[in-house]
């Protein structure tokens, strides 16, 4: 949950207040975020990832760095586990990892990472709606977010009719993400309260991150989680956060080094994300 601040001000800053608010179009509590957020020089907009979409595909698996390395750089994300182990889900500071039917369990400070992104989530711009599928929830977010060419972070709660989620197994030995993702547990829930965290990617970034949405769930009480891969929900709030700066950390392991990420596998990432290899359908 959002804290809640409750504050006496003097006359003056409070005109100051709904000036800036009035010419920068910001309602006054988004404004207050930013203005201290400054003033205290937090690292508000800042997009940390670790590895890249392309390393993944090729199957570079081997943890680089540890969720207490993610905790760190931000309270809200996703991402995998080493070896691609479960989903990994990050939301008000503390990490989750959805393995096979969407167990979730709570991964030590010292759990290897192979690649995730994280951001320090405050909502810039918000939405209450009715969404039927996942199409209608991206459009929603098509609709309030500012650019075509900046990350946001996404956080949407409410009740879900329907979830279509995955949790990635363990890969064996050799295997690339599609050859890992082909044997992942796949399962629906009906009925669930939770929140998906997610981003979205601009398509430039397609050789960093994966382009477009990508959405993990974890349920209100924590005990079920997963990769999304459809839903059906009704009144969702959703908010997004715009993320201005980019930070990759790139892994110095040996298997990133010596990986061959000159190619372009958006087609076998695009083939992971939404099962499409599996079933034949989005």
């Amino acid at each position: 949950m959002t804290p809640r601040l409750t504050a006496q001000i003097s006359e003056s800053v409070w005109r100051a207040l709904l000036d800036e608010s009035e010419k920068s179009g910001e309602p006054i509590p988004t404004l207050l975020d930013r203005v201290l957020a400054t003033a205290f020089e937090l690292d508000r907009h800042t997009l940390f990832q670790v590895s890249t979409s392309n390393a993944l595909v090729q199957g570079v698996f081997g943890g680089a760095v540890t969720v207490g390395d993610l905790r760190r750089n931000g309270d809200f994300g996703l991402g995998t586990f080493e070896d691609l182990d479960g989903e990994l889900v990050m939301i008000d500071g503390v990490c989750y990892r959805a393995t096979g039917g969407g167990v979730v369990t709570s991964p030590a400070d010292d759990a290897p990472v192979p690649f995730a992104v994280v951001t320090h989530f405050h909502p810039d711009r918000s939405t209450t709606t009715e969404f039927g599928t996942l199409a209608d929830l991206t459009a929603a977010v098509d609709a309030i977010r500012p650019s075509e060419n900046l990350f946001v972070g996404i956080r949407v709660d409410g009740r879900f009719a329907r979830l279509a989620l995955r949790a990635a197994c363990a890969a064996e030995p050799g295997e690339g993400l599609l050859e890992a993702t082909a044997h992942q547990s796949e399962f629906d829930v009906v009925d669930e309260v939770g929140t998906l965290v997610g981003f979205w990617a601009p398509t430039y970034a397609r050789a960093v991150n994966v382009p477009g949405y990508h959405f993990h769930f974890i349920s209100d009480d924590r005990q079920l989680g997963g990769h999304l891969l459809a839903m059906e929900a009704g009144t969702l709030e959703v908010g997004i956060h715009i993320e201005s700066e980019l930070h990759v950390a790139i892994p110095e392991t040996e298997e990133f080094l010596a990986a061959d990420l000159s190619g372009d596998h958006q087609e076998a990432l695009h083939q992971a994300e939404t099962a499409e290899h599996r079933s034949g359908t989005g």
